[in-house]
């Protein structure tokens, strides 16, 4: 039972799907089987040349980059920083804090000194001094400020009465019985153009709408109604047929492409793989058991006897050559001369010390 989400399919789809399917298997399988074998030679040189080549440049670009500047970095720049850093606290920072410490301190402490004394001063000059003039200053300009005032009241008033006279009342005059009557008729005459202004353009844009809708949207909406939307439904129908049928196609491709490289693989172990084990089992190996037990061992074993009959005979040339050295040395130079005997401190024999017992030399009766 199909689910009710679906839409029901209609009479183009059925004669549609079948050759259209047809013909994208017949056109994907190659391009599928060939899409599978790039995967696999792009699989099998990434396991044996790209990322070993990768890992090969990569430690090359450590072992030329990274490390150079790491040893750089770490033997040269930090050992020079904290040089520099050492010079710097040693040159500049301590003889700061010195001079802050010892000289600015002490300077500032006596400037402040000085500065608290002049202020007790200048105060007492302030309160006694300065004070009385002030006031004195205060009256005699408060004074000069009345008579100024009074003045400038009395001019005040007389140029505001002749304004209000001269220019204020004639303005009024002429707003009111002049300008409001002109303003009012021209106000009524550009009401009446914008009226006629407004018709006319209302009736050329009516005239210019159904101009437009009877040459251009009609013929449109036409075409689109029973030309462009049939079309486009069936399109739409074919490409979502050939939608389905590349999906179907590659997947069944896909299985194709899978049985053709097991075919392959399969065909490739019988004609090589098992032709080649079965000669390294059945030939090779016994073949190698027996030279090894027969040749190489024997001839390690030879090998290994010579070697040690070898050594044996340098020991014994080396020993000749030494007792003969020590006889021509005998003959030309004589015996060499053997050290006097040297009284020892030490009893030896029996009468040697012995840890712990009474038959020491110290304790013997």
């Amino acid at each position: 039972m199909p689910e009710a989400s679906e839409s029901p399919e209609g009479c183009l789809a059925v004669p549609i799907r079948i050759p259209v399917r047809i013909v994208v298997l017949v056109l994907v399988v190659p391009v599928r089987m060939l899409w599978d074998a790039l995967v696999v030679t792009g699989r099998f040189l990434n396991d044996t040349l790209f990322r070993p080549l990768g890992r090969a440049l990569l430690w090359l670009g450590r072992a030329v980059f990274v490390l150079p500047f790491v040893g750089l970095w770490r033997y040269v720049a930090v050992p020079l920083g904290q040089a520099l850093a050492w010079l710097g606290k040693v040159l500049v920072v301590v003889p700061l804090v010195g001079l802050h410490r010892y000289v600015l301190t002490p300077v500032g402490r006596a400037i402040a000194w000085a500065g608290r004394g002049a202020g007790a001063g200048l105060g007492w000059v302030y309160a006694h001094l300065l004070t009385p003039v002030g006031h004195a200053v205060t009256w005699v300009l408060r004074g000069i400020g009345a008579v100024l005032a009074a003045i400038g009241s009395g001019v005040y008033a007389a140029v505001a009465w002749l304004g209000r006279y001269l220019v204020v009342l004639p303005a009024v005059l002429v707003y009111t019985w002049v300008l409001t009557p002109v303003g009012h008729a021209l106000l009524w005459c550009g009401k009446g153009l914008m009226w006629l202004v407004s018709t006319a353009v209302n009736g050329l844009g009516v005239a210019l709408y159904w101009i437009a809708r009877i040459l251009f949207v009609l013929p449109a909406l036409a075409l689109w109604r029973w030309f462009l939307a049939p079309v486009g439904r069936v399109l739409a129908v074919v490409g979502r047929e050939v939608l389905d049928a590349l999906g179907h196609a590659w997947r069944i491709a896909g299985h194709v492409s899978l049985a053709v490289g097991r075919f392959l693989g399969t065909l490739l172990r019988w004609i090589f793989v098992e032709p080649v084990r079965w000669v390294y089992r059945s030939v090779l190996t016994p073949v190698g058991h027996v030279v090894r037990d027969h040749v190489l061992r024997p001839a390690a074993e030879a090998a290994r006897s010579a070697g040690r009959a070898t050594r044996q005979a340098l020991a014994t040339a080396r020993e000749t050559v030494r007792q003969a050295r020590a006889d021509v040395r005998r003959m030309l130079f004589g015996e060499p001369r053997r050290p006097a005997p040297v009284a020892r401190r030490e009893p030896s024999g029996r009468e040697a010390r012995t840890l712990g017992g009474s038959t020491t030399a110290l304790t013997k009766d």
